[in-house]
């Protein structure tokens, strides 16, 4: 008897891998989006998982997306807090030209 591929497992791995790029390239909203979705398809595969681990293949990829989400939601939370103090401290074109200059080290 083949294992089915575990339902939600990729998903989460993809969710996982997005919020952790768009956290760090745009300004972690979308990245704490991203891993808020990934972590929750990750619940889902392993409560599957958990039911019946003999019939399904791919909990790695709910395991690996777990983590990814994670890492793409703390990042994510800290870009957003960084952003938010930046607002309210009155350092918002400091943070800009810090963001400008890592950019164009970056090319």
């Amino acid at each position: 008897m083949e294992k089915q591929k575990l339902p939600h497992a990729k998903s989460s791995l993809i969710f996982g891998i997005v919020s952790i790029v768009t956290a760090c390239c745009c300004f972690g909203l979308p990245g704490l989006i991203f891993g808020i979705i990934g972590l929750n398809n990750s619940k889902k595969a392993m409560k599957i998982y958990n039911e019946d681990p003999s019939q399904f293949d791919g909990s790695g990829n709910a395991n690996t997306g777990k983590i990814t989400s994670i890492i793409g939601i703390v990042l994510g939370v800290i870009f957003v807090l960084q952003i938010i103090y930046a607002l309210f401290s009155g350092s918002w074109e400091e943070q800009m030209e810090m963001y400008k200059e890592l950019i164009e080290q970056a090319q």
